[in-house]
């Protein structure tokens, strides 16, 4: 089997980032082991998977499956952590697919996601585009109807 299975995303520290895409966004923290870097220097080796269901209080995240999985990667020197929040250019960089659209929307809004414009339909489905707490832009997309 082939496919692409993860993406980096650069971020200044693990824990924040840990906290924001499982807790704000409500993505599912597949793992987060100690590694090493190339030259020996210890990291860790973070993954988050977006989650397609809308998670209730008390429920356990339930994990989309297919798809890219995110590797968070704590940014190594000055030049990475300029990086940081800009990796696209100032364009959106990630494209999340959920089942219920509005719900998750709605969620999102109530934890206090930061949307650039109202959601729209599209001949692919209903769209929006939020940042995530570094910057980076996202499209939240919904299946058409």
């Amino acid at each position: 089997m082939s496919g692409l299975n993860l993406v980096t995303l650069i971020v200044p520290a693990y824990d924040p980032a840990i906290i924001y895409y499982t807790q704000t966004l409500g993505f599912a923290l597949l793992e987060d082991s100690a590694s090493l870097t190339n030259d020996g220097q210890p990291k860790r080796w973070v993954v988050v998977q977006p989650s397609s269901q809308i998670q209730k209080p008390g429920e356990e995240t339930k994990a989309a499956g297919g798809g890219a999985n995110i590797l968070l990667a704590e940014a190594d020197g000055p030049e990475q952590l300029s990086l940081v929040g800009r990796q696209f250019g100032g364009r959106v960089g990630f494209f999340w697919s959920v089942n219920d659209f509005w719900g998750t929307y709605e969620r999102l809004r109530s934890k206090g996601v930061e949307f650039a414009a109202e959601p729209r339909k599209e001949v692919y489905g209903t769209v929006v585009v939020f940042s995530d707490f570094l910057g980076n832009k996202w499209d939240l997309l919904g299946p058409a109807e």
